[in-house]
């Protein structure tokens, strides 16, 4: 029998907890009148209300209470009260004969044709459960699935260990079979090859590492290296869909497994084990290979174009002073003949009494070559750079497998023509090469008098091949990020099954959802059409020029910053490592970071605190070994290797959120219900450069994004990184895929924040979304109609008129998207980028573009009469902007610069930062609670609408730099705290008012993170 532990000491309490909600007390504790005859057979009130205990857990969870696991105060009131006995009977039961209780067991099983758990049925569990431990090795849902089975065959449930045996048996079981799968298709070839894999000298490592490096600097030799990976793995020739052999989930699980490992430890596996593993590896790393050679491929193309604007622009700079004396020597020239002419004089000696004509002559030879079209069009001068794209091009078209759909095909034919000009090394474009596919910005350069010209030919098609991978027109066999598009969604069959209730918040009828919609689209209209007549919008000014929003006022009561900087000085003055220990001790967030491989092993607590804190302030594990006594560079690594994953960062940040919801005075800045996102750019340095690409929204410096989202109580519950892509793009995932238990229904953003794709999707899938517009004045109104019917609205309105006709023929494919996004088939982010991409003519793209502007208009009309959403937008904003100042002073080592190569690192950065910001917030609201308290008992009068003004996002008083020692004396013990410094109080108790000074992090806060300060505002703050 296997002794592998699959179960945490959570799990295991959970899995045999019963519900502690009232209805389901009651249910629990309902018999029917065959089992009140039965209960009251027996005579004594113990036995009756053990007997009737006894049933009820056998009836209703299969197992029955013990000393170990005793029966809820709450149930067993239930019990009582239904047989009219006192509650308190249970330990007198417990203490009687226990000959007494085997025989009340023995008439209950026969009572209820329960079964015990002999040898054969737990043979027949394991059996039950041996497909679902080829799909996961999460034993949580291996040992909740014996349950329910346990329970539908009426067999009753042994202990603990013998469930967590019976499934780690399944298990162990599971993985065989998930080997030999794999492994069945390999021949002695295949074998061999996987393990030269491994070989490695002191001088040179494995060929498996070369395979895993992540791609360098953007450039053609970097694109060469990608490529000769790939198809060093293609060269393995693995048995094709051997990756479709297992289940995905144990796929990626075992090729981040293997990922983790060095080739020396993968050598001390069995060799079914270690094959197996590889070839998960591989698949795993062809399909990553693959997306990262078509993206280095778009990072190059936009280096080249950018390269040739900046060229462009500097030869137009080069020649400006020329120009300039060019058209001052024209306009000598032009008056002199208008002279002549007035004066009827010889117009060719006027031209020479300026210049002579050989230099007239010259002169004009040179405007001519100033005036060429490739000296002011960037789009003339790239094929300067045609030997970069010549040096990987012929290979990158062999390598990738392109397929596309039929608005592509001649795009993907001209792909198809340039491959065979390679491969013949014809230096002409066919006459006949496809050119449907040619934007017309193109055509004056592609085709010329001469023929096809061939340079821009290429840069033409693999500039347009960009564009179609992105929107799906063109896909890639083996790719993950560029699959075809119908390929990402639900398949049909199961989307037709879930038609009659759709998990979403709007009518799956086209016509009742359209009625709907327009019905309320048509009052909203009218009502703001009445009020802009009558003048009557607050702060709100429509006429003909267009409309005007005034900036909000402060509304921030001048009694908050007195009582903010109050209750910031009797704050205790920890350093980091304290927070992190403290906040660890209230909450055990470290117990989700758990081992790759078993989910179970926890690590040394002080090293992965100090691996997390690496990640937060920047520092690195390298110098945080030699600022933190007691760890070393080596032994961080492990951590970071087997315990710090994408994963594990989620978990243990919703366990800090979920906290910050629980705290009484978390409760005055939110209920929890709405939130706000932003993009945060850190530059990238070093070799992180290469990693980094520009955002012309940040400078010409690469960098990246940190997109993070915050709720109305300051928690920071979600982040990503990004890089160039709009804000937008990320929004939804935030939403949807943090796991706290915040339920957020409202969302703002910032411009960046909002296109009409994420307008209708946000709609689509229940929430509310508001963001701040700042180019509002040039937004329209989209209408059903003609303007004239609001006349007062009528220089706000479109004048093009709603296509509902779009929405209805697509309205299916619309909902299957939605479902998909919502179900978690795939990302928003992937879909929002892939329909960005999408040519205007794509019916989906334009039928969620026609939802995007019915919900735009609503908002924007919402926006115009409720000054009260103004106000909560900008105050969630505003919340944002406080965090990123506080992630930005957190962040402070290598110069707040991203050095890190590999994307994987990056995100740890990311979820680090925010993790650490999560865990400041929550310390300070804890002790700013405290304080507050502390005055109340003092006799300091607090206006208690003040609080919902303060913030906890405070850092003047942490130590965030020194030495990093962990002491664990210094952690206040259970339910204790540490002391609040000496209130100030040197005006008179009852009077906050005065303002003395703020901290710098209050004044920020009072400027841009509380309630009330508009944009112009807080940028001459």
């Amino acid at each position: 029998m296997a002794r592998r532990q699959i179960l945490s000491l959570s799990e295991r309490e959970s899995l045999l907890a019963l519900p502690d909600e009232e209805l389901t007390l009651t249910r629990m504790a309902y018999f029917s009148e065959h089992d009140l005859a039965l209960i009251s057979a027996h005579r004594k009130p113990a036995s009756r209300f053990g007997f009737a205990v006894l049933l009820c857990y056998l009836k209703n969870v299969g197992f029955t209470p013990d000393k170990k696991i005793p029966p809820s105060d709450a149930l067993l009131k239930h019990i009582a009260s239904r047989l009219k006995l006192t509650g308190d009977l249970w330990p007198a039961y417990l203490s009687g004969r226990e000959t007494t209780r085997r025989e009340h067991l023995t008439e209950l099983y026969r009572y209820l044709g329960l079964k015990a758990f002999t040898g054969k049925i737990q043979q027949d569990c394991i059996t039950h459960l041996l497909p679902m431990a080829t799909r996961t090795d999460k034993g949580i849902l291996l040992a909740e699935e014996l349950l329910v089975w346990l329970r539908q065959n009426n067999v009753i449930i042994p202990s603990i260990d013998v469930v967590e045996r019976s499934c780690a048996e399944a298990m162990a079981g599971g993985d065989k079979i998930v080997f030999q799968t794999l492994n069945a298709p390999l021949t002695p070839a295949h074998r061999d090859a996987l393990d030269c894999l491994l070989e490695s000298s002191d001088n040179q490592s494995s060929r498996l590492t070369w395979l895993l490096q992540p791609p360098g600097k953007i450039n053609g030799k970097n694109v060469l290296q990608h490529l000769d990976r790939l198809s060093s793995i293609e060269s393995l020739a693995l048995p094709e869909g051997i990756d479709r052999t297992i289940h995905q989930n144990r796929l990626l699980k075992l090729a981040r497994e293997g990922r983790k490992m060095s080739s020396r430890d993968l050598t001390r596996f069995s060799a079914a084990r270690r094959h197996a593993i590889l070839v998960c590896v591989l698949e795993e790393a062809r399909a990553t290979l693959t997306d990262e050679v078509i993206e280095l491929h778009e990072r190059m193309l936009n280096s080249l174009f950018s390269k040739a604007k900046r060229t462009q622009a500097e030869r137009l700079q080069q020649t400006g002073k020329l120009i300039q004396s060019k058209l001052r020597q024209y306009i000598n020239v032009g008056q002199a003949l208008s002279d002549a002419r007035d004066s009827g004089g010889d117009p060719w000696l006027a031209i020479e009494n300026i210049l002579p004509w050989p230099e007239f002559v010259a002169s004009l030879e040179e405007t001519r070559h100033l005036a060429r079209k490739n000296n002011f069009d960037p789009l003339h001068i790239i094929t300067e750079k045609y030997s970069t794209l010549r040096k990987y091009a012929p290979r990158m078209l062999s390598a990738l497998q392109l397929i596309a759909t039929p608005a592509a095909q001649p795009l993907a034919d001209a792909l198809v023509v340039i491959k065979d000009m390679y491969r013949k090394q014809s230096r002409k474009v066919p006459a006949t090469a496809p050119l449907e596919f040619v934007p017309e910005s193109w055509r004056k350069v592609v085709i010329t008098p001469a023929g096809i010209d061939r340079q821009y030919y290429e840069f033409c098609a693999l500039s347009e091949l960009k564009g179609a991978l992105r929107s799906g027109d063109i896909w890639v066999k083996g790719s993950r990020r560029y699959k075809n598009f119908d390929d990402y969604l639900i398949p049909e069959k199961d989307f037709d099954k879930l038609t009659p209730a759709l998990p979403l918040p709007v009518s799956a009828d086209y016509h009742e959802y359209i009625t709907s919609r327009m019905t309320l689209l048509q009052s909203r209209l009218e009502e703001v059409n009445a009020m802009a007549a009558l003048g009557e919008l607050p702060d709100v000014e429509i006429s003909y020029r267009g409309v005007k929003v005034s900036p909000l006022d402060n509304s921030v009561p001048v009694q908050v910053s007195p009582l903010a900087e109050l209750v910031y000085s009797m704050l205790p003055r920890p350093k980091i490592t304290e927070i992190l220990d403290e906040v660890n001790s209230w909450t055990t967030f470290t117990r989700h970071f758990s081992h790759i491989k078993t989910d179970i092993t926890r690590p040394d607590i002080r090293l992965l605190l100090t691996t997390i804190l690496a990640d937060g302030i920047n520092l690195g594990l390298t110098k945080m070994a030699e600022a933190c006594p007691g760890s070393t560079k080596s032994s961080l690594e492990d951590i970071q290797a087997w315990y710090i994953r994408d994963e594990t960062y989620s978990a243990a940040l919703a366990e800090l959120v979920n906290a910050q919801g629980k705290r009484p005075l978390a409760a005055f800045w939110g209920d929890g219900t709405t939130s706000s996102s932003d993009g945060q750019n850190f530059r990238t340095g070093r070799s992180g450069r290469y990693a980094g690409q520009v955002n012309p929204k940040y400078g010409q410096e690469p960098g990246r994004q940190f997109y993070t989202h915050i709720s109305d109580q300051y928690s920071p519950f979600y982040t990503c990184i990004i890089s160039r892509v709009r804000d937008s793009t990320h929004v939804l995932d935030g939403l949807l895929y943090h796991e706290s238990d915040l339920e957020i229904r409202e969302h703002y953003t910032d411009t960046a924040g909002f296109t009409d794709h994420v307008f209708a999707l946000m709609h689509l899938l229940g929430f509310a979304f508001c963001p701040r517009i700042r180019d509002l004045h040039d937004k329209k109104l989209f209408i059903k109609g003609k303007a004239g019917q609001y006349p007062a609205l009528q220089s706000l309105i479109s004048t093009t008129s709603l296509n509902l006709k779009e929405i209805e023929i697509h309205w299916r494919e619309v909902l299957r998207l939605a479902t998909s996004i919502k179900q978690g088939t795939v990302t928003a982010s992937l879909m929002l980028k892939k329909l960005a991409s999408y040519p205007k003519q794509n019916g989906l793209a334009k039928a969620l573009r026609e939802i995007g502007r019915i919900e735009r208009t609503l908002f924007m009309l919402d926006w115009f009469r409720d000054p009260a959403l103004r106000r909560r937008v900008q105050a969630g904003l505003n919340k944002g902007e406080a965090r990123n100042a506080l992630a930005r002073a957190v962040f402070m080592h290598r110069l707040g610069e991203i050095r890190d190569r590999k994307p994987e690192n990056q995100s740890y950065r990311a979820s680090g930062l925010t993790l650490l910001t999560a865990a400041i917030s929550l310390w300070n609201t804890v002790y700013m609670e405290r304080a507050v308290d502390a005055l109340k008992r003092k006799g300091v009068k607090i206006n208690e609408q003040l609080l919902s003004h303060l913030s906890p996002l405070g850092w003047e008083h942490i130590n965030l730099t020194g030495d990093y020692i962990w002491k664990s004396n210094r952690i206040p013990s259970a339910g204790k705290f540490r002391r609040l410094r000496p209130a100030k109080l040197g005006r008179s108790k009852n009077n906050l008012n005065e303002w003395k000074g703020l901290p710098l992090i209050m004044r920020l806060i009072n400027s841009c993170a509380i309630m009330g300060y508009t944009s112009s505002r807080r940028n001459s703050l």
